[in-house]
């Protein structure tokens, strides 16, 4: 898949809500309450279109998909409501009352973990945060601004790997060769399709990195870098929170504070099939107010050379 669902769907233009104060329901002025009984069936609407759009998620996911026992009947299919919400670390009544459209809000961070436990790909996720009158996450925004040959520019650079990322470590596009480098992450859900996460969390991931200590130790302190710019967003927040729960290794990094600006280097790479892949690796900025670069990964020895002329032969590797 030469790029992310993420890159290659058009997103839809948010809707933005009503916001009046003719739309307070006064008893004393008619014209006013007609506005306001509009504004209000608009947001009924919106927010009954809401839990309907949440439960037709819920029922796709099989228990299994998200690591919960298989035993026993279930009445409906996919899961549970209370599952869902225990996954998402959110109240059960407060989760079934967002899916019975009742008037409640729901927090930006709220809306990305269950974004994650539901399997949402970046265009759902879209449209679960705007019937959640949410802001649109930013990764969204910034995918809007990606040059449109960006997958031609991708496909040229074959047989060397490319990556298109942004200051989360969001992989936002990648051609062919860089699957076959990296791993099958077209089978990943969005969220895991991120190179600090894989980094920490896949033994795959890790096992390839032939400098691994000293590469997670750069991409930390880069991420603590660019965060400064974003340290209110609970999308930034979220990932950090769930890196230091699931990884001591990237808790005792993240507590040293060290930043790091990002560099062009050599990679050193233990492929099964291919051998030890030494890259140098180039950033080239493609937005000039957004944080988006195309990383190109070139040979920096003959074998590695030789080794990429036979790309086209190996399968992608399952992550993590």
């Amino acid at each position: 898949m030469l790029m992310t669902s993420i890159a290659e769907r058009a997103l839809s233009e948010r809707d933005e809500p009503v916001h009046s104060e003719a739309g307070e329901r006064n008893p004393s002025r008619g014209a006013a309450q007609a506005y306001g009984t509009e504004a209000d069936g608009s947001e009924d609407l919106r927010r009954r279109e809401l839990g309907d759009f949440l439960r037709s998620r819920r029922e796709r996911i099989l228990p299994q998909q998200v690591g919960l026992p298989v035993g026993g009947r279930r009445r409906t299919p996919g899961l549970r409501r209370e599952e869902v919400a225990q996954l998402a670390g959110v109240g059960v009544t407060w989760y079934t009352w967002l899916e019975q459209g009742r008037e409640i809000n729901a927090s930006e961070q709220v809306l990305e973990a269950v974004g994650r436990v539901l399997m949402l790909d970046p265009h759902e996720r879209t449209h679960l945060f705007t019937l959640a009158g949410a802001p649109i996450p930013s990764v969204e925004v910034e995918c809007k601004g990606l040059p449109i040959d960006l997958p031609t520019l991708l496909e040229k650079l074959h047989p060397y790997p490319a990556s298109v990322t942004n200051g989360r470590f969001d992989l936002l596009a990648y051609n062919r060769s860089y699957q076959a480098i990296v791993g099958n992450l077209d089978d990943l859900p969005f969220d895991q399709r991120n190179t600090l996460w894989l980094m920490f969390t896949s033994p795959t991931t890790k096992k390839a990195m032939f400098d691994w200590d000293e590469a997670v130790r750069r991409m930390v302190g880069q991420y603590r870098a660019n965060m400064a710019e974003h340290v209110a967003e609970p999308s930034w927040k979220c990932l950090v929170n769930r890196l230091q729960e699931v990884s001591s290794d990237f808790a005792r990094l993240w507590r040293d504070h060290d930043v790091v600006a990002p560099e062009n280097l050599i990679k050193r790479i233990v492929h099964p099939d291919l051998g030890l892949l030494q890259l140098h690796y180039t950033n080239m900025w493609l937005a000039q107010h957004l944080p988006i670069r195309l990383i190109a990964y070139t040979p920096a020895d003959e074998a590695t050379r030789d080794a990429l002329d036979r790309i086209d032969s190996i399968t992608p590797r399952p992550l993590p």
